[in-house]
């Protein structure tokens, strides 16, 4: 799909190695049984599949040499990148530069001879094709979805319920009704609990001493105003501090957890100590408008009597006079 993607079309047909991606089987007279997902692939781009004979290297013509170039010229040394995706993007620019240079006796350019050959591709589709494994699955009294071999947490209001988990490279996305309910970075260990802090933080709300035994939440790596305002709730508030807490907390199921840290960290600094203001601090960045905060609604907080400035009151900044 991306080499489709990065040729603007797709060719009449496609050369295989008989990977196991492709080939469920290879029968007694060479016919291949294609794999579901690579059944999928060519149903979608409507090419035409051939498959090299096993062990026969020279039925995939220059391929072999293609990949020690590559290796040699693109992955020697080994390159440095923060993400595959930036990997690939590094990748796919030096085959853009490739493009301008000269392969073998060949008088023109790479690209000069590939305009030549996507004349022959058929168009894209309008729709790309979704890379992903579909699995039916149903989440278990723990709010978990189990996809080959891990556990993936969902809300837990969908306890219970029938799923559709699609399994990307990288990511894993699950599906009620045709609505993503969670979304998890890909795990490709054994055994493995993936969890979402926040999938858990609406019945932890209606149980706030479960707050610190909760596997879930047990490494979540909040910002440090948050433990400071828990402790100033709890100081204040008692138990219900506890609550209020995790009502900040829940504040990120709807604003990123950047902006949410910013507004707890203002309203410590405010001396507005509890769910409403930070709420009204968070709600006021997000719309780009100054907070309005009540301070009725914070009985514990030391109350100052303000009377109105009489002008007689002015008379004690004049030397020998009383007020």
């Amino acid at each position: 799909m991306s080499a489709f993607a990065f040729f603007g079309g797709v060719p009449l047909s496609v050369l295989y190695d008989n990977t196991t991606l492709a080939v469920a089987k290879i029968c007694g007279d060479g016919r291949r049984e294609r794999t579901r997902a690579f059944t999928e692939l060519q149903s979608h781009y409507l090419f035409q599949d051939r498959f090299g004979r096993p062990g026969k290297g020279n039925d995939k013509g220059k391929v072999e040499g293609l990949v020690k170039y590559a290796r040699s010229n693109f992955l020697t040394p080994i390159p440095q990148a923060a993400s595959f995706d930036d990997l690939n993007a590094m990748l796919e620019e030096r085959c853009r530069q490739r493009r301008g240079e000269r392969a073998g006796r060949h008088g023109e350019t790479i690209g000069e001879r590939l305009v030549a050959d996507l004349e022959a591709f058929r168009d894209l589709p309008a729709v790309p094709l979704e890379p992903s494994e579909k699995r039916a699955a149903r989440v278990s009294s723990t709010a978990l979805v189990r996809y080959r071999g891990n556990d993936y947490s969902v809300p837990t209001a969908y306890g219970f319920r029938d799923v559709v988990v699609k399994g990307f490279v990288d990511e894993v996305v699950i599906l009620c009704a045709g609505e993503a309910i969670a979304r998890h970075r890909r795990c490709y260990g054994t055994g493995t609990f993936v969890f979402e802090p926040l999938h858990y933080l609406a019945l932890i709300e209606t149980k706030p001493n479960a707050l610190d035994q909760a596997a879930a939440l047990k490494d979540w790596d909040l910002p440090e105003a948050f433990q400071h305002l828990r402790h100033l709730l709890e100081a204040h508030m008692g138990n219900r501090g506890r609550r209020e807490f995790i009502q900040v907390l829940r504040l990120m199921e709807a604003i990123p957890m950047e902006m949410v840290a910013s507004a707890v960290s203002e309203a410590i600094r405010l001396g507005v100590i509890g769910f409403d203001a930070v709420k009204q601090i968070a709600l006021a960045r997000v719309e780009r408008r100054p907070a309005r905060l009540d301070l009725t609604a914070y009985p514990h907080l030391p109350k100052m009597d303000v009377r109105m400035t009489a002008a007689a009151d002015y008379a004690v900044l004049v030397p020998g006079t009383t007020a």
